[in-house]
């Protein structure tokens, strides 16, 4: 028996015991021996994930809701506020970016910090100014970019935390646009995913300069520090961080075969070229694993009924249920016909009933543990039936109450 004929039988039975109360008794088919658990990779560093980018579900990590210090990976919330306002069509890529003489002080080649060589009092394309950031991670350009958007760089970290707290982003803190060490200033590897999910999802033109291996301005050529550009095709970004406080970090995300995954690491304590391996080296084995070892399938397209339930008092005597949003889930290989589903709905739903209204929940689960968890909503109108229908059906609500 197929997995989607599996599931409409649990979901039949559940709609069974929802309307009528009486469970109808299945054969047991013979248990089958238990399928060991995956063990995940061990990599350096003080946290790790590696998330699946369809489904957000998280395949592997450790200390993954603590928030740290995130070095130069915080400009990739940089990047996602300049990229949400070039979309809003309130700054444009062709806009003259104006290189305070506070953008080139505290960000420029006077500093430890990496910089994109802008000459102060100049103006520069805001493309160039962004890939300046992205591909070389240019504090200068940081600067100069939130500066060009909000006025200050403290009015900018602002629209930095309000667009994390609308992302998700529970454990994360900005205190400026850069990444060098600030008290205060924090993101957890959980958050960073989900940042990375949000960049590649939203704002996909953008998202490509992340893939530039280098960018040449003003005659100097710019590198891309990113070094899993060069070693592996399926990786196409993101970013790269280093201070004494923080350790070295990377986040990276890769496709390969259809299927997407974001890995990144926090903490690494090295020395400053074992630093670069390391960082590597455990982004690359966390993608490895995980595309070795998992699958994403689509279990429901979004708006197709996965159950039917009785309705009192409607003009309809029934109504489909169903999800809002596609319905994804990230297995192990080789384990999809293995997953149960349970549907928790009311024993009875009462018209009025709006299209779109959430009607019990759908889980997934395998091995006893809880895979990925839907509302059910209902997927058409139904309105109060006439007067001898609601007559007849509080007989029957009555005569069905527990």
């Amino acid at each position: 028996m197929t997995f989607r004929l599996l599931i409409a039988a649990a979901l039949a039975a559940g709609t069974a015991l929802a309307i009528a109360q009486t469970p109808q008794p299945q054969s047991q088919p013979r248990p089958a021996a238990p399928t060991p658990p995956l063990t995940a990779p061990s990599v350096p560093g003080a946290a790790h994930i590696l998330m699946d980018f369809e489904t957000g579900q998280v395949l592997a990590g450790d200390n993954i809701h603590e928030g740290l210090q995130p070095a130069s990976i915080t400009k990739v919330m940089t990047a996602y506020v300049v990229s949400a306002e070039i979309a809003a069509g309130r700054i444009s890529l062709d806009d003259e970016v104006f290189i305070s003489e506070n953008a080139w002080r505290q960000g420029g080649a006077a500093t430890d910090g990496s910089f994109s060589a802008l000459a102060v009092n100049s103006r520069v394309a805001l493309r160039d100014v962004l890939k300046g950031m992205m591909v070389q991670s240019g504090n200068d350009a940081s600067i100069a970019l939130a500066e060009h958007v909000a006025g200050t760089e403290e009015a900018f970290v602002d629209l930095m935390n309000r667009t994390a707290a609308g992302l998700g982003m529970r454990n994360s803190h900005f205190r400026n646009s850069h990444g060098l060490t600030a008290e205060g200033q924090m993101m957890s590897v959980y958050d960073i995913a989900l940042l990375a999910s949000a960049m590649i999802r939203d704002f996909p033109e953008q998202y490509a300069y992340y893939s530039v291996r280098e960018f040449t301005f003003n005659e100097i050529r710019q590198y891309n520090r990113n070094g899993l550009l060069w070693r592996d095709e399926s990786v196409d970004g993101l970013k790269t961080g280093y201070t004494a406080a923080a350790g070295f970090c990377l986040v990276t995300s890769a496709e390969r075969s259809g299927q997407r995954l974001i890995a990144a690491v926090l903490g690494i304590q090295a020395s400053r070229n074992e630093g670069f391996r390391l960082r590597e080296e455990a982004n690359q084995t966390l993608l490895n694993w995980g595309f070795r070892n998992f699958e994403t399938h689509e279990v429901y397209p979004a708006g197709s009924a996965v159950a039917t339930h009785k309705v009192y008092k409607g003009a309809e005597p029934e109504i489909g249920l169903g999800l809002a949003q596609p319905l994804r889930v990230t297995v192990p290989r080789g384990r999809y016909e293995e997953l149960r589903a349970e549907m928790d709905v009311p024993a009875q739903l009462v018209a009025p009933i709006d299209a779109g209204q959430a009607i019990g929940s759908l889980r997934l689960s395998l091995d006893g543990e809880t895979v990925v968890e839907r509302d059910l909503v209902a997927l058409v109108e139904v309105p109060q039936g006439g007067f001898f229908r609601r007559l007849a059906d509080d007989f029957w609500l009555w005569w069905d109450r527990d």
